[in-house]
């Protein structure tokens, strides 16, 4: 296998991911900022032209975050990082899906259609005038999540750290550097955030 990486939150899920896992796979860098992702020879392991993408032993190319850390978690199941039963995967892909659709997806394009318009307005198709509205379903929704954990949770699935945490801390952690910080009244997310952090993955 190899893993096609490059900056930005996505792949880091993936590193993040992998060395929670102790899995090891050959790194091949995409330059993100030089388009190199819209190349046809990135557009042929993956025809949305995003990053990362997974080379699997067969020759065939796996994308989408959730679904390379999946495949991963089934060719090596241990340390459980999505779940070892039904229930517990279950519970994290519940989770996964909220803090992906509710929070990163608003976040990502609040960016994209905000301070990093010029770069992405000749890639994707972009909504300048959507990007206010974005960052704030992007910064209600932490504040919903907030609420959620006032049970004192540890992390996201309770006492079991999971994909869901890393999917959020890293797509926080990228807010903070785009202009959309993490509001310190949200404490119980601050406090996960501060736990998170402390681990060695983090820098993968």
């Amino acid at each position: 296998m190899k893993l096609y990486d490059s900056i930005g939150p996505n792949p880091r899920i993936v590193r993040m991911f992998m060395a929670e896992k102790r899995i090891e796979i050959p790194k091949q860098t995409v330059d993100l900022r030089g388009g190199e992702n819209r190349q046809e020879a990135h557009l042929k392991r993956n025809p949305h032209g995003q990053m990362p993408t997974l080379e699997l032993d067969d020759g065939s190319y796996l994308s989408e975050v959730t679904a390379i850390c999946e495949y991963l978690e089934e060719k090596q199941p241990s340390p459980a990082m999505i779940g070892a039963t039904p229930e517990e995967r279950a519970e994290c892909r519940m989770w996964t899906r909220r803090l992906d659709l509710n929070i990163a997806e608003p976040l990502a394009n609040g960016y994209r259609f905000g301070e990093a318009l010029k770069f992405f307005q000749n890639r994707i198709p972009v909504a300048p005038e959507a990007s206010p509205g974005l960052k704030m379903i992007a910064a209600n929704r932490i504040k919903w999540l907030n609420d959620q954990m006032a049970d004192g949770r540890t992390y996201i699935c309770g006492k079991r750290f999971t994909l869901a945490d890393i999917l959020l801390f890293c797509w926080i952690e990228f807010g903070n550097q785009v202009g959309q910080p993490l509001d310190q009244a949200n404490g119980n997310v601050v406090a996960w955030l501060g736990r998170i952090g402390e681990r060695p993955s983090v820098k993968a």
